[in-house]
């Protein structure tokens, strides 16, 4: 059972204190290391800023940890169900769905693939401050399902919001389905989800019992002024398998129909997670599966 007066401590308000943001970003990717969080929340303050406010909340029954392997003492946080019931309803995550991690053994299952989406988010956070663009800890919002109809639907790992300040205060606002890959399906399997962008596509749900008045407006255009960016991070595998499964990207893009017809009107890029934590996000280290030369996925 939860005190009120606890959970008063860290109910959102306007100055959103820290722990109240710390248990956003664990609501928001259900696992979060304390590095990636320092860097995601508080780059200039000591790791001691972050940690203390996770302690204090693991005492209070709100989060929790586990050690990861291999990695010395390393530490990746997460809601518990009572955290969880907590930050259900806050303002920032209004909508989103609680995907709360019942024990150590359900967070040690998650780990690999969790923490792998959040770096690549890290990545996005840190060239956007060293650009002077507009990406917090806020503009990416992990498994967003849309309808392809008849109970089918296509997950993105992320949808990424990002907005671009040129130099004469111009904002341009890019938003983009980003899919983590981290070699654990078969390329083909990894291949076919770019036909599941080409269904969202054109889906256009049409209600039942009646004829339109009008042409019904694609689904997606309920969430977005236009169709996001597809783009696809791989990490953990080979160079050799890493080119192997962009070639498979690349050769689904010039033969499925739907999806050559995709990318005439979307961009769909990839890249390696470790490139960009290297040379940043917005490096000419984008391969787009139209073919071309490696670009900035802001040029895409």
């Amino acid at each position: 059972m939860i005190e009120a007066k606890t959970v008063s401590a860290y109910a959102p308000h306007g100055a959103e204190p820290l722990p109240y943001q710390v248990m956003t970003v664990l609501a928001q990717h259900r696992m979060a290391t304390t590095a990636q969080m320092h860097t995601l929340l508080r780059p200039l303050a000591s790791r001691q800023a972050i940690l203390e406010p996770l302690n204090k909340l693991r005492g209070q029954g709100f989060v929790d940890r586990v050690t990861l392997p291999a990695s010395g003492r390393s530490l990746a946080w997460y809601l518990t169900p009572e955290g969880a019931r907590l930050t259900r309803d806050w303002p920032a995550l209004r909508g989103r769905p609680p995907y709360p991690i019942t024990s150590t053994t359900a967070a040690s299952l998650r780990t690999p693939h969790t923490l792998a989406a959040v770096r690549a988010h890290v990545a996005f956070v840190r060239q956007a401050r060293l650009r002077g663009d507009e990406h917090t800890h806020l503009d990416w919002t992990p498994e967003v399902a849309h309808s392809l109809g008849d109970g089918e639907r296509v997950i993105a790992d992320a949808v990424l919001h990002y907005t671009v300040l040129s130099a004469d205060g111009h904002r341009t606002k890019l938003r983009a389905f980003v899919e983590i890959d981290r070699a654990t399906t078969s390329s083909e399997r990894l291949a076919t989800k770019l036909i599941d962008y080409a269904r969202l596509h054109i889906y256009t749900p049409v209600p039942p019992g009646r004829r339109p008045a009008r042409t019904p407006a694609p689904s997606w255009q309920r969430w977005y002024p236009l169709f996001p960016r597809v783009l696809f991070v791989l990490t953990g595998a080979s160079a050799r398998t890493v080119a192997h499964r962009v070639a498979d990207l690349q050769a689904m893009t010039a033969e499925h129909p739907a999806v050559a017809a995709l990318a005439r009107a979307v961009p769909l890029a990839a890249a390696v997670l470790e490139d960009l934590e290297e040379h940043g996000t917005s490096a000419a280290v984008w391969q787009p599966l139209a073919g071309g030369e490696r670009t900035s996925w802001t040029e895409l």
